[in-house]
This record gives structure tokens, C-alpha cells and sequence, in this order.
């Protein structure tokens, strides 16, 4: 019997203000590279709840989503143990506040940073994946959908059971 095969669902924030781009720059397995505020969707949360929390760990900001900017399917392999992962990624635009100073980073981020979109286009050899640029330029060409067009069932908060399964 084969394995399953088994997508890693990720979740990452797009957040522009006054023409700048918000990234974070984090340590990977292939060095200090640069990302959308992002992350794995965690058992019980709806997309739009992974990506809140995710942009609160990695920028100490409060985002709020209100739109899909789109959903992804990416594959890497990782250079130094030949790993392969498939990735679908969910991308949301909102609003962000401040940051919090007395909140901690996520670890392994370095720091946050505001690039224009010309800046994030010279630094695509740093981009920790090719979604990075991909993401913010699919949200600078005005590329909005509705929250809803995402439908988090019931399930997803507490199982359902069906007997003799």
C-alpha cells in the first residue's frame, strides 16, 4: 500500500500600507530568508483564525482579514535533505495594527520589515518560496474574493462521529 499523499495547508497574510509590502525575516533550513507573515494551519481553526494568529506570532500586530486575495499549490524540495512538500497555500488582505512592544516574535523571526513592491521584486533570491512575490503581486494588481468564498464547516470545531465508521 502506498502512503497517502498529504498537503501542508499553510496560511499567510498580505498586508500593504501607504505602498509597502509587510514581511518577516526568519532563519530556514536554507538560511535567513524572507516571507509573508505565514504559517501551518493548526487542528480547529478556520483559515481565516490560522492567519490571524500566524500574523500575531510572527509581527506582534493584530491583522484582520477581509478578503481572499487567492489559494496556492506549490511544491519544494529541500536542498539539503531532499525533502519534497506540496503546499496550498490560502492568501488573505486586511488591515494590521500596530505592533505590540511587549510581545515576542515567533521564534526563528528575525524581524519585520516594510518593502515596496520594486524592493520585494529585487529581493526574489531571498524569498523563502516563490509564493512570497507571487502572493503580493496578485494583491497589487487588485485581486480580491469574498471571505466567504471559503466555507469552514462545523466539523472543523468539534468532530462528528458516525457510528460503526
Amino acid at each position: 500500500m502506498t502512503e497517502r499523499w498529504k498537503p501542508s495547508v499553510t496560511v499567510a497574510a498580505i498586508i500593504e500600507r501607504d505602498g509597502r509590502y509587510l514581511l518577516v525575516e526568519e532563519h530556514t533550513p536554507e538560511g535567513l530568508k524572507l516571507n509573508n507573515p505565514a504559517g501551518h494551519l493548526d487542528p480547529g481553526e478556520s483559515p481565516q483564525q490560522g492567519v490571524e494568529r500566524e500574523a500575531l506570532e510572527e509581527t506582534a500586530r493584530v491583522f484582520t482579514p477581509d478578503r481572499l486575495v487567492g489559494v496556492y499549490l506549490s511544491r519544494f524540495r529541500r536542498p539539503a535533505t531532499g525533502e519534497d512538500v506540496t503546499y496550498v497555500r490560502f492568501a488573505f488582505g486586511g488591515t494590521v495594527g500596530e505592533a505590540d512592544a511587549s510581545r515576542a516574535l515567533d521564534d526563528g523571526i528575525v524581524r519585520t520589515l516594510w518593502m515596496t513592491l520594486d524592493e520585494v521584486r529585487a529581493s526574489r533570491m531571498r524569498h523563502r518560496s516563490g509564493l512570497v512575490q507571487r502572493c503580493i503581486e496578485d494583491h497589487a494588481s487588485g485581486r480580491r474574493l469574498p471571505l466567504d468564498t471559503i466555507t469552514t464547516d462545523p466539523t472543523v470545531y468539534t468532530p462528528e462521529i458516525k457510528p460503526g465508521g
